[in-house]
């Protein structure tokens, strides 16, 4: 296997793939990336390399993907597949020349919040799209040696999935920010409310994967504390409040009818 790129996702996929005594090699695309490769003690690739490999992999931002793939297409091999890291983009972000040379291409998505290469990949889930079922089988064995679960997108739903990957992982990282920022709001110190937050989202975390959305669901809105709600609406500034309000209207459609029916349209009316 060649992979190429070497920065967050590359890195953290070649550095998984080593450790699982998969035999590749990177292909870095700055001289940066190459000094990273090196000091990890990764070998780089050649013309050989890609000649013989199985899979190409694709590590670089989503507007470079024909790009990268029109770079080496001369000088795969004539069975080699082209895979992309992609969650957004289908398969046709090859562009024609790859798609009309009619290889085999896929995508195979992480879903982790790769912030560094260092970050851990195992456990976690990989999006998987494939042409042909070869490759789809390819792509299963590589997430097994990730230790990853394989999920396949159907390719019409690939951007409506990384949407919410998004909402799970980045926007949950802004809505941090957020809420640090209604605690600066309360007079706090930025770092002070940073330390007293993250544990609490860790838990709400591990409340959520324990019991589920209805049963991990905490706060004002699940006991029907209307007067708390207001208190918090009227105490934030009207950005925050709107954030606020928006999630809370999702968190009473998910507390459902285990609230008095006039507790709930109270809350409504405070929510709209």
């Amino acid at each position: 296997m060649v992979i190429v790129g070497f920065g967050r996702v590359g890195g953290a996929v070649a550095r998984a793939l080593t450790r699982a005594r998969w035999p590749l090699s990177v292909l870095p695309r700055s001289q940066d990336s190459v000094r990273r490769a090196a000091l990890t003690g990764l070998r780089l690739a050649d013309h050989d390399d890609l000649r013989a490999a199985q899979v190409c992999l694709l590590a670089v931002p989503d507007a470079q993907i024909q790009n990268a793939g029109e770079l080496v297409l001369e000088d795969l091999g004539p069975t080699t597949a082209l895979v992309h890291l992609s969650g957004a983009l289908t398969l046709s972000a090859f562009g024609p020349a790859v798609i009309g040379a009619r290889r085999a291409v896929g995508s195979f998505h992480p879903l982790a919040a790769v912030s560094d290469p260092t970050d851990p990949l195992e456990g976690h889930t990989a999006a998987l799209a494939a042409t042909s079922p070869e490759l789809l089988g390819l792509l299963r064995r590589l997430a097994d040696a990730l230790e990853m679960n394989a999920l396949e997108v159907p390719e019409s739903g690939r951007a409506a999935y990384h949407a919410g990957a998004v909402l799970s992982a980045g926007l949950l990282v802004s809505l941090a920010d957020a809420a640090v920022g209604a605690l600066q709001h309360a007079g706090l110190e930025r770092e002070q409310a940073f330390n007293a937050l993250v544990p609490l989202m860790h838990s709400a975390l591990r409340g959520l994967s324990t019991r589920g959305f209805s049963r991990g669901l905490t706060g004002p809105v699940v006991r029907g504390d209307v007067g708390v709600v207001q208190a918090h609406l009227d105490a934030l500034p009207a950005e925050l409040g709107s954030l606020y309000r928006l999630l809370s209207r999702r968190t009473l459609a998910l507390v459902g009818e285990s609230l008095p029916a006039e507790t709930k349209l109270a809350l409504q009316r405070i929510l709209a």
